[in-house]
């Protein structure tokens, strides 16, 4: 999944953000894996591939959108407290900011590896601040393939987070 010049598209952030509005979980065989602490997780098979989508929708007391924003930004805060990082940066190229991150797995399984470019917007919504978070694999030469572990070239997330009228935050990720 390359993703072409100029990233995420204005439609991208607005689907985020609308899902947030209005789950989309009709019309598809989408199964509720948990609910606990006002997190619900749900994912859905791909018949083709065999792999699973995910969505996640939830509430967050006492963690602000504008904070929740930036610990997912935040690489280097990552690092400290996810302990299945192997090597986790961001790095310029051709004039776009990329993501390289490895993510260590248990013997006998191969570490993970993914690339990916990522956006973050501020939208509006009747006065209210959004943030929406986009992800998707790509392909870069500058990030070569590692022998002995996996690449993942079907990495796709976006997240949409507002407040939830107190001092919270309603989230959505996928």
């Amino acid at each position: 999944m390359d993703l072409g010049a100029g990233g995420f598209s204005e439609e991208q952030f607005r689907e985020a953000f609308a899902e947030l509005q209005q789950p989309a979980l009709s019309g598809a065989d989408w199964e509720l894996l948990v609910e606990t602490f006002g997190i619900s997780i749900y994912r859905l098979l791909d018949q083709q591939t065999g792999l699973y989508e995910y969505k996640v929708f939830g509430f967050l007391e006492d963690c602000s959108p504008d904070l929740l924003a930036d610990v997912f930004m935040d690489l280097d805060y990552r690092k400290q407290w996810d302990q299945y990082v192997k090597e986790l940066y961001e790095k310029e190229c051709n004039g776009e900011a990329a993501v390289y991150w490895e993510v260590k797995y248990p013997f006998p399984m191969s570490n993970r590896d993914y690339v990916y470019v990522r956006q973050r917007r501020e939208l509006d919504h009747e006065g209210q601040k959004i943030h929406v978070i986009l992800a998707q694999s790509t392909s870069m030469p500058q990030f070569p393939e590692k022998s002995g572990v996996i690449r993942v070239k079907q990495y796709k997330q976006s997240l949409a987070i507002q407040s939830d009228g107190k001092r919270g935050s309603k989230e959505r990720s996928s």
